[in-house]
């Protein structure tokens, strides 16, 4: 879905220029009743996030304080994602690794899950999180399995860089290695929670996601996005595909 509020082309990204909509519109001719939508979904993600960073204020604080108090290093995780088409913006989220950790594992299981078939990776864990990663402090999986590191991602949301819903927003070496059918997942504003988070999460494959991306993209509407919300309030208690 597009930002009609943004018209960026980022060169250096690595990436190649993308349309910001949807494959079911042309930036030229979205409908007026597309363009409300989509500034009804702003509206509403602004308010959202506003909200709930108030009302969890006091757990985003506690858990703050006992990342600290677990392993040296800052709370929050920063780290540099791409957006919609290619952008590039910091993405925040709960500390859940020791700090200064070695990218390099995570890097080289990324190559291995897009360039050798998704389906040989499957069983391992999925979708860019590795299972039983040494590098994950204790406290941190309990975050990463109740979903609680994401809270930090309002922020996100609040300026305008994500979106409640939409596709996890992926690292620039991860887009070095996309085809064009997978870079098609930078149409959208990237979201906390998706049709992919709803639908299996760390139990698909990496083009099942990428098929699942597209094809938000392509139906998107307030309605499908309600739908989302609604289906990921079972899926982060119950703590499916989380790991």
């Amino acid at each position: 879905m597009p930002d009609i509020a943004r018209d960026s082309r980022v060169a250096s990204s690595g990436v190649r220029q993308l349309s910001l909509v949807p494959a079911a519109a042309a930036s030229s001719d979205l409908s007026g009743s597309m363009r409300v939508a989509l500034a009804i979904k702003r509206v509403a993600d602004f308010c959202a996030a506003a909200l709930g960073l108030v009302l969890l204020s006091p757990i985003l604080v506690l858990v703050g304080l006992i990342i600290r108090l677990e392993s040296p290093g800052p709370a929050l995780f920063k780290q540099e994602r791409l957006g919609q088409a290619g952008e590039p913006f910091t993405f925040l989220k709960f500390r859940t690794m020791v700090d200064g950790n070695d990218p390099s594992i995570h890097q080289e299981y990324v190559r291995e899950l897009i360039t050798q078939g998704s389906e040989s990776l499957k069983g391992d864990t999925g979708s860019f999180k590795i299972e039983n990663d040494p590098r994950v402090t204790r406290f941190g999986r309990i975050l990463r399995r109740t979903s609680v590191d994401e809270l930090p991602q309002l922020i996100n949301v609040l300026i305008g860089d994500m979106s409640l819903v939409g596709p996890r927003p992926p690292l620039r070496y991860e887009v070095k290695l996309y085809s064009p059918r997978a870079l098609r997942r930078l149409e959208c504003r990237p979201g906390i929670t998706g049709l992919w988070q709803v639908s299996g999460r760390c139990e698909t494959t990496f083009d099942e996601m990428v098929a699942l991306d597209i094809e938000y993209a392509e139906r998107w509407s307030l309605g499908l996005d309600l739908k989302i919300l609604v289906r990921t309030i079972p899926v982060v208690f119950g703590r499916k595909g989380a790991w």
